[in-house]
């Protein structure tokens, strides 16, 4: 089980929001993680290259700013083993490839924009997940 903090987690949704909003209005760019990673190797417009390492390089750096505010790293509990966690990793992979982006980019930013796609694309994703954590935690008992 993990700990209901709605304070901590309406301020997360709310810094997330926040970025979004941020790299539209400044870059005029959709914050989907997958695109932006995928456009930094090899970049695919010149000039592109310094902001989606700006952006990669703050997500990363986020924890180490908890860390220097509270005195130490937040804790991470992965409930499955690690091939289970690379088997997700791989199926997420294929799903940002067909589904054309990522829950960030379809779940924050197409969702705020009131996109069709990203619409279907968010109902899809919560769908197969609850499919998922049902038959692999009920059905399967993994």
């Amino acid at each position: 089980m993990t700990e209901f903090t709605p304070f901590l987690s309406a301020l997360g949704g709310a810094l997330i929001g926040l970025s979004a909003v941020l790299l539209m209005a400044v870059h005029g760019r959709i914050a989907g993680v997958t695109g932006i990673l995928g456009g930094l190797l090899p970049p695919k417009i010149a000039g592109d290259w310094a902001w989606r390492a700006a952006f990669l390089a703050g997500m990363i750096c986020g924890p180490l700013g908890y860390a220097l505010i509270t005195g130490g790293m937040p804790r991470i509990d992965v409930p499955v083993s690690v091939p289970m966690f690379l088997i997700g990793g791989f199926i997420v992979g294929i799903g940002v490839s067909y589904g054309s982006g990522c829950t960030s980019g379809h779940g924050v930013c197409g969702m705020a924009r009131v996109s069709p796609r990203s619409i279907v694309a968010t109902l899809t994703f919560m769908a197969t997940t609850t499919v998922t954590v049902f038959l692999v935690r009920h059905v399967f008992g993994l």
